[in-house]
């Protein structure tokens, strides 16, 4: 069974800082992309950043240059890094990845439980 938690939301003042993270575990065989995305409320669910097995990454313009996605590929564990919050960043985040369980596995769509953030003004 796979899981995917993610941590480290919270409340922050408007230009601070959070770090997030999602760790995967059970039974991994191998982490294709792996992505953050957010939901506020009375809102879609939204792309924010994705990062792929390689290290590309992509941004949604609204976080383009505040905030920044990693991994440790040998952790199953990726980050997003939030810089300068604004209260229209709030919301629960939630991290998505896309694996397999086995060498001849198929890939799937894993998602973690999500992780509120609020930033005050």
């Amino acid at each position: 069974q796979v899981q995917l938690v993610e941590s480290g939301g919270g409340l922050v003042q408007a230009g601070g800082s959070l770090r997030l993270s999602c760790a995967a575990s059970g039974t991994i065989f191998s982490i294709n992309a792996m992505g953050w995305y957010r939901q506020a409320p009375g809102k879609q669910r939204e792309l924010v950043a994705d990062i792929s097995s390689g290290g590309s990454t992509k941004y949604s313009a609204s976080v383009e240059g505040r905030f920044a996605i990693s991994r440790e590929n040998g952790k199953s564990t990726g980050y997003l890094q939030m810089n300068s919050l604004k209260p229209e960043d709030t919301a629960v985040y939630y991290c998505k990845a896309n694996l397999t369980t086995g060498l001849y596995g198929s890939w799937s769509y894993y998602w973690g439980q999500g992780t509120q953030v609020t930033v005050s003004s």
